[in-house]
């Protein structure tokens, strides 16, 4: 808006010129979506105010929409590199390498959170019905079934653990001074991210970036839906159907590189 602001005078000022301002921000400036809808955001409380106080008889703001702020796609480890994350050395059997891989893999073929994770008991994980019980958000139970590789490996994971007792939680950390500790979250976000980063380009390698590879590799092997929604503890089916978006992605991403049609041809 091309006015003074000592001389501004707000029953003045017309929504084509607020429109005016939100395009200089996106052409001129150069700012997100995001800051744009932040300032307008605050522009439309400033009228809604002034209407009140009978300062202005029209809100100008109203009608304005605000840019639309596309979410980032869900980011997730390939095929070949979550094969070499996961790869099980029967040979190791110091406690902590032990741990370390199967974390990994418990994340990677149960989709379960973070916190569902350090929350684990021992009396959640049942070897013989091939399960684990968790419990999400707002305490809401669910049961993940597991395959007999993961079995395999709760057990050879059990079995190393028995040296330093039962404390009742599933993970443990192993200190020095107080013996044995259930898993933190800094912990386990260290041992997760040295793991990936191995393996990995990827800037992120968070345990949620597994959550995310559990529904994408889940999703792309055929699986409905509802049965990955069911598994991962989402309330929504919305939050769910993000990952046929990225699947979606990754399909015109294979068919660009595959189809000589899929490229304009050079001259």
């Amino acid at each position: 808006m091309n006015v003074e602001v000592d001389a501004l005078d707000v029953s003045k000022v017309h929504e084509h010129e607020v429109k005016m301002w939100l395009v200089s921000l996106m052409d001129e400036e150069k700012q997100s979506p995001r800051s744009i809808k932040r300032k307008l955001s605050c522009l439309k409380s400033f009228y809604r105010f002034l209407l009140k106080v009978g300062v202005v008889e029209k809100d100008i703001t109203r009608m304005i929409l605000s840019p639309k702020i596309d979410k980032p796609l869900p980011v997730f480890f390939k095929p070949h590199e979550m094969q070499r994350a996961t790869a099980y050395n029967d040979a190791a059997d110091d406690f902590e390498s032990i741990r370390d891989t199967l974390i990994i893999n418990v994340l990677y073929q149960t989709g379960m959170r973070q916190a569902e994770l350090l929350g684990l008991q021992d009396k959640d994980v049942d070897v013989n019905q091939r399960q684990i019980r968790v419990f999400g958000k707002r305490r809401k139970e669910r049961i993940i079934p597991i395959g007999d590789s993961l079995v395999e490996q709760i057990k050879k994971y059990l079995h190393a653990r028995e040296e330093f007792g039962n404390i009742g939680a599933f993970f443990v950390r192993v200190c020095n001074k107080k013996g044995m500790q259930p898993m933190t979250k800094g912990v386990l976000y260290r041992i997760v991210c040295a793991r990936m980063g191995e393996v990995s380009t990827l800037k992120k390698h968070s345990p949620h970036v597994l959550r995310h590879t559990f529904a994408t590799t889940m999703l792309d092997n055929g699986a409905d839906i509802r049965t990955i929604q069911s598994l991962m503890g989402h309330a929504s089916l919305a939050a769910t159907q993000v990952y046929t978006h990225t699947t979606f992605e990754q399909i015109k991403n294979v068919y660009k590189t595959a189809h000589p049609r899929a490229t304009k041809r050079k001259e």
